[in-house]
């Protein structure tokens, strides 16, 4: 139940059939990855948020409220890195009677997100994410990219080995040679650059460094789109685990158009190809990359809420 402007209080029923909802949300990606793990098997499309990202898929289905959530009964949580019970005046300002309050107190089972230590020990990731991702949701979609990033990654296979070693190329090296010298490559995305092989390095526009990083991305990328999930899951439990979903999962729509359209045979796999390097395919791609683009501004703005929510309740803590 909402008790006031700023502190939601949920009870021991309410909470546990969230964090249950969440795990089962979770685990209908989280899942198959573990078992495929346990066998020594991979996909080549849907293990790349659990191997490249760094949130593990157990971390990954625990539920966290977010800042400003008093837990009811949940006593076990005081024990969890950036959690505290509630005081007993926190408890009558956020509208238990006296009774109740003081009861909760005393058993230490009314726990909530620390903000001020976040905020203490968390500052700089905070200020970074912060700007990163104000920077990239105020700059100007580039649609032109056509997903060259993957193949630069794939050029000149014979001499460097493909990434994807167990994945044929859909127009074989040479063929996917000729689509990266015939295209412009303009990746501006540093984690996806460094990656080029080195003969398809010099050909991009833009030389992205990790300095560079937070005013050089910008919000067609699908790269820059899947690390608005990484940007969120590193303040946890700041962040709520309902936004942190929403985020993987235009990470997985953004991985799944990036893998399309990559120069990679998927067939098998049941992926259609995006075939960039025609017009048709071309057009297609945009037309994804657009609504991916649409939806990462509108959750970059979500999470920029919660960290300035939480810094103004740090601040007047």
């Amino acid at each position: 139940m909402q008790i006031s402007h700023s502190v939601t209080v949920l009870d021991g029923s309410s909470w546990r059939a969230r964090a249950a909802e969440h795990e089962r949300r979770a685990g209908r990606f989280a899942d198959p990855f573990v078992w495929r793990r346990e066998r020594g098997q991979a996909h080549p499309v849907e293990d790349f948020l659990f191997t490249y990202y760094t949130l593990k898929p157990g971390q990954f289905k625990r539920w966290h409220p977010g800042a400003g959530v008093i837990l009811l009964d949940a006593a076990e949580r005081t024990s969890w890195k950036f959690y505290r019970a509630a005081t007993e005046d926190e408890l009558l300002s956020a509208g238990l009677s006296p009774d109740d309050a003081h009861a909760h107190a005393e058993r230490g089972d009314a726990v909530l997100v620390d903000v001020s230590q976040f905020v203490d020990k968390r500052g700089t990731a905070l200020t970074f994410t912060r700007e990163i991702l104000s920077n990239t949701a105020d700059k100007k979609a580039f649609f032109g990219c056509f997903g060259m990033h993957e193949w630069a990654m794939a050029y000149k296979s014979v001499q460097n080995n493909i990434r994807h070693d167990y994945l044929d190329l859909r127009l074989g090296a040479e063929g996917t040679d000729r689509v990266v010298e015939s295209h412009r490559i303009r990746c501006s995305h540093f984690d996806a650059f460094r990656f080029f092989m080195p003969q398809a390095a010099p050909m991009n526009e833009l030389q992205p460094t990790r300095e560079s990083q937070r005013t050089l991305e910008q919000p067609a990328c699908l790269h820059a789109n899947m690390d608005v999930y990484k940007w969120a899951y590193k303040l946890i439990p700041l962040i709520d685990s309902a936004l942190v979903m929403d985020c993987f999962e235009l990470a997985w729509d953004a991985r799944e158009l990036d893998m399309r359209a990559a120069p990679y045979d998927l067939l098998d796999w049941g992926y259609e190809p995006i075939k960039v390097e025609t017009p048709e395919g071309k057009a297609e791609y945009v037309r994804h990359q657009r609504e991916l683009s649409e939806r990462s501004v509108t959750l970059r703005r979500r999470v920029l809420s919660q960290i300035e929510g939480a810094l103004n309740r740090a601040a007047v803590a």
